[in-house]
């Protein structure tokens, strides 16, 4: 069955050679394993060869920044909407027990989808899933400040999260079959990596600002509007394919069976991380809930190793690929960061929104450098890339992770200046995220044959917020009962007070801060073990 997806640019020639072309087909499982180079790094064609571009040096960043600003957009969603909860819950008469679902909704369908539109990507074309994702999240997005009821509100936010599902993964797919190893590859991937921190940066600005100064309803205008641009330059700067899949191609490519599983046995496990802090721990049906996501994983898993070892079908994931023991660390490595980074950012906003009582644009003023570091550290790291082994970056982003989420966890003076403990945390928190994140989707693209790299994208994603929500849900019950237990022996004049100054409410903040760097200081581990003797992963192929 000949490969359904080849990309060519629209107004020249072909990207591959023709040596490409016949490389290019879908082969049973058993004979996709492919050769690996000194450092462990799958090696799989790509579409050009050496430092050569694959389309002129403007369409290539016009393609570059048109696939990050998905990334962009998605974590700019989330971020955006958190600071304005309040406001959206008076709007709508949403009790503050259940507002956190306006974020959550997003996020779950975000989460639950990644795996099967990767896989669907993969299959029915990278390029026609990403403008669908795009068009979609853009359509969603601007009927989103027309509902008018809860309900209808968490179901919508949740369609938009769906079709980030789409585009996101997609868009590493896309970069992945576009270049080869080599420079421009790494400043491709060091861009796109830099499109989610941003995004969470820029949420707290644009947030900021229209709760500020204008209705909430501007933030998803504005978004959709922006969703728009992504769609319409996806539209001319996407290579298009040049062969189109035929339906007895199609047939049986897509593992509907696995994909169905591994969906609501996401769904089900971030449901219950979600909704477990919010119930608590001890409800019935939390626990009930996690115990049929881990049955349905199980499941899931020799499900996809019957159909790799005994049927020529596709799996939706090749389960033998996390043999390799770097390949599961990285995905390891994705969780905890993402954890330890979500917890950080969310974190630091408590402290300076809830105990401080800074403002919304106050708050948002002080994690500005974080956007400002971010930039400056995409070029630094697309540089790295090509020059310093993969251990070394690794354990430096793990690091920096982990001393921003210290810098709060330890005592500090209600007294002391920003500049002092919030400032340098804000850096080395871009620092990690900005170096980090690109070495480990670059090397997860290296890891995969051309075929699966909207699914690597998605897998990447998919464990990240997976770590995402349950280092949440640990690092909100650690926080509670710490606050609690200081209430408890606290004078009276103190119990049930507000967030505001409260020192118990410090000090479960604190704690929540400590477990962010205990997650840190695990993930700094695993790279220092697991990438030890790793060579260089963003050199131009030989």
């Amino acid at each position: 069955m000949d490969r359904p997806e080849e990309y060519v640019s629209s107004s020249s020639a072909p990207l591959r050679d023709e040596a490409d072309d016949v490389g290019d087909v879908v082969r049973p499982p058993e004979t996709r394993d492919a050769e690996k180079n000194e450092n462990g790094v799958a090696i799989h064609p790509t579409a050009s060869h050496g430092s050569q571009l694959p389309m002129s040096k403007a369409r290539t960043i016009a393609l570059v920044i048109t696939l990050t600003g998905a990334a962009f957009l998605n974590t700019l969603s989330v971020q955006a909407a958190v600071i304005v909860l309040p406001t959206i819950g008076r709007d709508l008469h949403i009790p503050a027990a259940r507002q956190q679902w306006i974020v959550s909704a997003y996020s779950l369908a975000f989460g639950c989808f990644l795996m099967l539109w990767g896989r669907l990507a993969d299959v029915y074309g990278k390029r026609l899933i990403f403008i669908m994702g795009s068009a979609w999240v853009c359509v969603v997005t601007l009927l989103c400040p027309f509902i008018p009821n809860e309900i209808g509100f968490d179901v919508f936010r949740g369609l938009q999260g769906l079709g980030a599902a789409a585009n996101v993964p997609t868009a590493i797919g896309i970069l992945g079959v576009t270049f080869a190893p080599g420079q421009a590859k790494n400043y491709a991937f060091a861009t796109y990596s830099a499109g989610a921190p941003l995004g969470s940066v820029f949420g707290n600005i644009l947030g900021g600002i229209v709760g500020q100064y204008a209705s909430w309803h501007w933030i998803f205008w504005i978004l959709a509007i922006m969703a728009a641009g992504v769609t319409a330059a996806g539209h001319f700067v996407i290579p298009v394919p040049a062969v189109r899949p035929t339906k007895s191609e199609l047939k049986n490519a897509v593992d509907w069976v696995g994909g169905t599983t591994i969906t609501i046995a996401l769904c089900a496990l971030l449901f219950a991380m979600t909704q477990g802090n919010v119930v608590g721990w001890g409800t019935w049906y939390i626990g009930f809930i996690i115990g049929v996501s881990a049955i349905l994983i199980t499941m899931f898993v020799a499900w996809q190793l019957h159909l790799e070892k005994r049927t020529t079908q596709w799996p939706l994931m090749k389960v033998t690929l996390f043999k390799d023991l770097r390949v599961s660390a990285a995905m390891f490595t994705m969780a905890l960061f993402f954890a330890s980074f979500n917890n950080f950012l969310i974190y630091a906003t408590f402290y300076y929104q809830d105990y401080k009582g800074r403002d919304a644009i106050e708050t948002t003023i002080r994690f500005l450098p974080t956007g400002v570091g971010g930039i400056l550290t995409i070029f630094v790291t697309s540089q790295l890339l090509a020059r310093v082994k993969v251990s070394y970056i690794l354990m430096w982003g793990t690091f920096c992770v982990t001393i921003s989420s210290l810098l709060f966890a330890v005592p500090i003076a209600d007294s002391e200046t920003y500049w002092a403990y919030g400032f340098p945390a804000m850096c080395l928190c871009v620092f990690g995220a900005d170096t980090l994140f690109p070495t480990l989707v670059l090397f997860n693209a290296h890891s995969l044959p051309k075929e699966d790299q909207a699914l690597g994208g998605a897998m990447i994603n998919a464990v990240g917020q997976v770590g995402r929500a349950i280092g949440l849900a640990i690092a909100t019950a650690i926080q509670v009962a710490v606050q609690e237990g200081h209430e408890r022996i606290a004078s009276s004049a103190v119990t049930g007070a507000g967030s505001l100054g409260n020192p118990a409410f410090r000090a479960g903040l604190r704690a929540a801060d400590w477990f962010s760097v205990a997650l840190g200081g695990l993930a700094f581990v695993t790279v220092s073990v697991a990438f030890r003797g790793a060579g260089v992963i963003g050199r131009a192929a030989k």
